[in-house]
This record gives structure tokens, sequence and C-alpha cells, in this order.
């Protein structure tokens, strides 16, 4: 049975987006939703879909329609986090309220949740209400995730357990959804469609603990943006609440004069801020963290019930997605 890899399903992922239809009227509604999903973008999600079916059932390009509907709802909300955000860029290019307005972000958004439920549902009828129900409860749980993320921004008692549980919502159950949709279209059992979506969490767990890892000490010129982003807006990530919790009186007085101050020097701040983190080996200890899921998620995907080797392009996918630097 063929098997497609990572890098072959990411060309068909972006060559079936770039194809999708946008017949309907206003075109100026439609515009910025092709604008959002024309910026690339990793494709993680459909890319999962796509491999999670392949373990069982040939041609994955017969679920392309429902994996670019999961992108579509992931663009959705970056364009809408964007705006909340007052975001100038993403991928290097203007963000949608910026290009045209925030009117405008908001409808077309709004439009581009409603593409993204039609596109999902083009499945088997007999598959349909599954693919829904869980797609729905996942929308449903990243929102959650938002408010939570929100909310933390005025708090300064945020414990790890909470940060975990808001990534998990914000972030890993749209990977979590992508790869058990993608058993469901396969007919995969009922247990090894639940050890997808597991795995699907413990890989976005890790993702952004990466993605907070890379803010602090990635490459600008890999990283794509200056880092030391979430460092001077005081963003709760698990780099910060660690050091918080671990610094000792000297370290945490530092820490706290950096969080509370409103007039101060980007590059100083970040620099102190990240002396504080080595000081107290808060690298290490996330590097651990993201090294505990994905170990997890090996674990996991070691249970699924398919042969080794139609394993191999999923398990390749994980190792890439663990030595990501960007």
């Amino acid at each position: 049975m063929k098997q497609l890899t990572s890098d072959e399903i990411l060309q068909k992922v972006n060559d079936f987006l770039d194809h999708l239809p946008y017949d309907r009227r206003p075109a100026s509604l439609y515009e910025p939703v092709k604008y959002v999903l024309s910026l690339g973008g990793k494709r993680i999600r459909p890319v999962l879909m796509l491999l999670g079916y392949n373990l069982w059932c040939e041609q994955p390009e017969d679920i392309l329609m429902t994996a670019c509907g999961i992108e579509t709802y992931h663009n959705y909300t970056l364009l809408h986090d964007d705006l909340m955000d007052n975001a100038d860029l993403r991928r290097g290019h203007d963000t949608v309220h910026r290009r045209w307005n925030a009117n405008t972000a908001i409808l077309s958004g709004d439009s581009m949740l409603v593409l993204a439920y039609e596109r999902v549902a083009q499945v088997p009828a007999d598959k349909l209400r599954s693919v829904l129900d869980l797609f729905t409860v996942t929308a449903l749980e990243i929102g959650e995730g938002q408010e939570y993320d929100m909310s933390f921004e005025t708090r300064m008692d945020v414990t790890e357990e909470e940060y975990i549980e808001m990534i998990r919502l914000k972030t890993s159950v749209l990977l979590a959804c992508a790869l058990k949709i993608g058993a469901i279209l396969a007919g995969a059992p009922q247990a090894d469609a639940d050890r997808l979506y597991r795995l699907g969490e413990q890989i976005g767990l890790a993702f952004q603990l990466q993605d907070d890892l890379l803010d602090v000490y990635g490459d600008p010129a890999v990283f794509g943006k200056a880092i030391g982003g979430d460092i001077t807006s005081n963003k709760k990530t698990y780099m910060l609440i660690n050091a918080a919790l671990r610094a000792n009186a000297q370290q945490r007085a530092e820490l706290d004069r950096w969080i509370l101050a409103t007039n101060f020097d980007r590059a100083e701040k970040v620099a102190a801020v990240t002396r504080l983190y080595d000081e107290i080996g808060i690298r290490q200890l996330c590097e651990a963290k993201i090294n505990y899921y994905f170990e997890l998620a090996r674990q996991t995907l070691s249970q699924v019930q398919v042969p080794e080797d139609r394993k191999q392009a999923l398990s390749a996918y994980m190792d890439e997605l663990l030595h990501r630097d960007k």
C-alpha cells in the first residue's frame, strides 16, 4: 500500500488551497479569505489529517477538502487573533485589518468560519455526524482556550497546570481533531482513532512549548520575527510562570521589576529577562518538557494497531516537528 511523505502531502495541500474557487459575491468579502490562505504556513493540521488517514487508506487526496476545511478554520482563528492583538504582520505580510480594516476582518473572518464548516462537511454521509460533532466541540474548546489566554493577561498567579490546559485548548485540540478525523474517514477502529486524538494533543503541547522557547532563544533570521515578544508583553508562558516559581528572592524582585515596568528599553528588558531565565535554568526545563510530550506521542503512536512500516511517514513528520527552529 503506497504511502505519501509529509512533503508530498504538503504539496498537495498547497496546490488544493491555491485552486479552491471563490465564486460567490461580493468578491470583496472573499478576497481577504483568499489572501489569508495564500500567506503559506506550515499546514500542520491538514498534513496530520492526511497522514492519519494514510495509516489505513490509500489516496489521501480523497479527503483534501475536509483537511483544507480544518486549515481554513485555523486561519480564521489567526485572522481574529490578529485583530484582537492589533498585530501588524502575519507571516511577514500585513494582517487583514491593516490591509483592509477592522470591519472587513470581522465580516470576512465570520464568512471564513462558515466556509470552514462547509469544507469540513464534505465527507461521506455515514461519517458526517461523527466529523461535525468532533469539529464543533473542538471549535468551542479553542474559543475557551483563547478566553483563558486573555484572562491570564491580568493575572500574576497563573499556574503551570492552568497554562498547560490553556494551550491544550487553544492549540492542541485542533491537531488532535485533525488526526482523529483522518482516522474516522479511514474507517479506523474507535480505539485507534482515540489514540490518534491523544497523539495530536501531545504533539500540540510540545509544539506550543517550542513556540515559547523559540520566542526567547530562536534565531530571528530563521524564526521570521524579532525574538522576545513574549517577554516585552509579559505574556504568561511556560517560561515566565516557571521563572517566577523557581526564582530566588533577588531574582524574583528583578523579574517583578521588569514585569511591572511601564517605560523600558525593549532590548534591555529582553536581555535582562533572558539572563534571569539562563540563571534559573528555564531553557533546560522547557526543553525537557517538550521532549516529555514528544516521548508520550511516540509511545501513543506505538500503540496504534497498524504495521510499523505504515507509521513511518507520521513518525518522520513528528521528528521534523521536534527539531524545528521556526
